[in-house]
């Protein structure tokens, strides 16, 4: 008896589910139909915004991003409505709490790398460089090589790879040699006090200005700086294309030896350090006093 009741509720409950099925069959047709929808307009649309995003914004990997994004997006649009239609919604605002739960915990583990993404996500929008630059940060100088969302790869000068978490980028000052298209080279040179700062000046301006890499001539001079021990210091400034050829060290070196030579051909010296020793002076001994203690 107690065999014969239990079959008879298993047979219950097993109509009660066929019944529920067949009641719900349109709508899992519709749903289905839905999700099909979807995913086809996911994959139209996506393709469409992916080549507009990627002109509009050029970093390779942002892109790419925003566009995974928007395609993940229209299918869960569809998955939302495809699960209401069959009465599942309850089920998936549990889940999606779950899961934002879930998330919370990795942000959590993993906040060095989530804000590394965001960070390349907002430098990949605005882009302070580009593949091909010379930057500067607090500890590396050198070419970007390439841009990740998680780092930036940056080949220096001597010729290591360094990669730099784009947070690092995004927080600290960063200088970008390439933007403008130009940069300042800076010379300092001392001259004897004898000699006419007006005078190396002219001449110095004049020569430099005759080196075909020189731009914005009128923007070339040299500054008296200050005094030096056994010399007047100067500083000379004049503009040139950059990055361009030649680079910046043969640039520096042609400058140097132009101003070595024009200093010499105006009779103008570049002391070495001179130190004066005066035994007369209040404190001090005389030379012939200083000897015979010898």
């Amino acid at each position: 008896m107690n065999l014969e009741k239990f079959w008879t509720l298993i047979n219950d409950k097993l109509i009660s589910w066929l019944e529920s099925g067949v009641q719900l069959l349109p709508n899992m047709i519709l749903a289905l139909m839905i999700l099909i929808f979807f995913t086809v307009l996911a994959k139209i649309s996506s393709t469409w915004f992916s080549k507009a995003i990627k002109k509009a914004i050029k970093t390779e990997q942002v892109a790419s991003l925003i566009s995974s994004i928007f395609k993940v997006s229209i299918i869960a649009i569809g998955i939302f409505f495809a699960l209401d239609i069959v009465k599942l919604s309850g089920a998936v605002m549990s889940l999606l709490a779950g899961a934002g739960i879930i998330g919370l915990a990795i942000g959590f583990a993993f906040q060095d790398m989530t804000e590394n993404l965001i960070a390349g996500f907002v430098m990949g929008v605005r882009k302070p460089f580009m593949v091909g630059d010379i930057i500067r940060t607090k500890d590396c100088f050198g070419t970007v090589s390439k841009i990740n969302l998680r780092n930036t790869l940056v080949e220096n000068f001597y010729g290591q790879l360094s990669y730099i978490p784009n947070k690092i980028l995004f927080k600290n000052e960063l200088q970008n040699y390439t933007k403008l298209g130009k940069r300042r080279i800076e010379v300092p040179v001392g001259i004897s006090y004898a000699d006419d700062p007006e005078q190396a000046r002219e001449v110095i301006v004049e020569a430099i200005n005759k080196l075909d890499f020189v731009v914005n001539q009128k923007e070339t001079d040299v500054y008296a700086e200050s005094f030096g021990d056994s010399s007047i210091n100067l500083l000379v400034w004049f503009w040139i294309d950059y990055p361009a050829d030649p680079g910046f060290m043969v640039v520096r070196h042609q400058a140097i030896c132009t101003i070595s030579r024009v200093l010499a051909d105006n009779d103008i010296l570049i002391p070495f350090p001179i130190r004066t020793m005066d035994f007369n002076a209040k404190g001090s001994t005389t030379l012939s006093a200083q000897l015979s203690q010898e």
